[in-house]
This record gives structure tokens, sequence and C-alpha cells, in this order.
């Protein structure tokens, strides 16, 4: 095969996986891409509001574990001067 045969059986095959990744649009009627854009905008609404929650969770239970602390975990974690009173 000539180089120029080869490079024109490269842009044929160029064009026909351009035409085959088009045409997957052209199976799917306008009803049926409205109906998966949409679901794809609810998914990822429910994801934001998971992740959300998901921080909201860790927030509380943060403060849970602060607030339930003994004497000793605190002076363990802020330390203890005497020598200040």
């Amino acid at each position: 095969m000539s180089k120029k045969q080869r490079k024109v059986s490269n842009n044929q095959r160029n064009h026909i996986a351009e035409d085959s990744a088009t045409s997957l649009s052209d199976f799917v009627s306008d009803d049926m891409l409205a109906k998966l854009k949409g679901m794809k905008r609810e998914m990822k609404v429910e994801e934001e509001i998971k992740l959300e929650q998901e921080k909201e969770k860790r927030i509380q239970e943060r403060k849970e574990r602060e607030k339930n602390k003994s004497f000793e975990e605190l002076l363990e974690e802020y330390g203890y001067d005497g020598t200040k009173y």
C-alpha cells in the first residue's frame, strides 16, 4: 500500500468513527433525549443533596463527640498549665 492509500484509509476510519458517534443521537428520539437530560439533572441534584446531608451529619457528629468528651480528654486535648491560676 502506498502512503497516499494509507492516509485515505485513516481518514475514512476517522470519518466512520465520527459518523457512528453522532448517529447514536439520531437513533434516540427528541422526547427520549429530553427525558434522559431531565434524569441527569435530577440525579445531579440528588447527589448534591446527599453530599450536603453527609456534610451536615459529619458536623453534627463532631459536635456530639466534643460535647461528650470527659474532663480528662479535654485536658489532654487543650493542655493544662497549672501556673496560670
